[in-house]
């Protein structure tokens, strides 16, 4: 590989999905929210029967919904009901039962960059999200909160919902919503756009994933798409790699 020149804007343009978890009580003992011995049980029945909760993604069900700051007839925001507590990327183990409803922000506007600390290449790059840095992604995460709500306090939840957790029951104000997003906001690991596709000077990439200013160098992940997609990008980045396996096969 021979470098012909920098390319100014790689690793710029970072942006990913930002989630926020509206998370309840269970009033009765019938979610994912296990013991140890519970969990063993589980496993077990797994292994014998392939049947239980093993099999489950967790994320029982989902939805896509447009908020009223829908800016056209796509949606903004995607939902993930989980009959579990998930906090802090569910390393955080609450006592009881509960649920949670996931509101992730579909098209997000704030931009980050991620750099190289040094030349030693065991070292860890610095990283530099810049999560809602740009207002109107924190308004999205307010109105996927404001329809968490709505659906959990809806006839069909009344037998199981229990007191709130996050953002909490007292927790009403723009003021401390947003400080409550600010605290417990997560990732759901959909990075994109530090090496993105373009035909200006500026992008990384061209058509073919090759990297401007350098030879026989391409770029094959999530990276390089110039936005997020409204959606998950597992499926967009196996066609990017197919689409290589094109290129360089073809």
């Amino acid at each position: 590989m021979r470098v012909r020149r920098r390319t100014r804007t790689l690793g710029s343009c970072l942006h990913d999905h930002l989630d926020f978890r509206t998370l309840y009580k269970c009033t009765q003992p019938i979610t994912y929210d296990l013991t140890a011995w519970q969990e063993a049980t589980v496993a077990l029945r797994y292994l014998l029967t392939r049947s239980g909760p093993g099999v489950s993604n967790i994320a029982e069900a989902g939805a896509f919904v447009r908020t009223p700051l829908a800016i056209d007839e796509r949606p903004d925001v995607q939902l993930h009901f989980v009959p579990a507590q998930l906090d802090d990327h569910g390393r955080n183990r609450l006592p009881g039962h509960g649920f949670t409803l996931h509101a992730c922000a579909l098209r997000p506007e704030s931009r980050g960059h991620i750099a190289l600390r040094s030349s030693r290449p065991g070292e860890m790059p610095r990283i530099q999200p810049n999560y809602l840095s740009i207002g109107r992604d924190m308004d999205i995460l307010l109105a996927g909160i404001a329809l968490s709500r709505e659906i959990v306090h809806s006839t069909a939840f009344t037998p199981y919902r229990g007191h709130e957790i996050f953002p909490g029951e007292r927790v009403r104000t723009r003021l401390e919503l947003e400080s409550v997003i600010r605290r417990k906001a997560e990732t759901i690991y959909h990075p994109a756009g530090t090496c993105r596709m373009g035909n200006d000077t500026g992008a990384v990439v061209d058509s073919d994933l090759r990297v401007r200013g350098a030879e026989n160098l391409r770029v094959v992940d999530a990276s390089i798409m110039p936005r997020l997609i409204g959606g998950n990008t597992n499926a967009p980045t196996i066609m990017i790699a197919e689409k290589a396996a094109d290129a360089l096969l073809g």
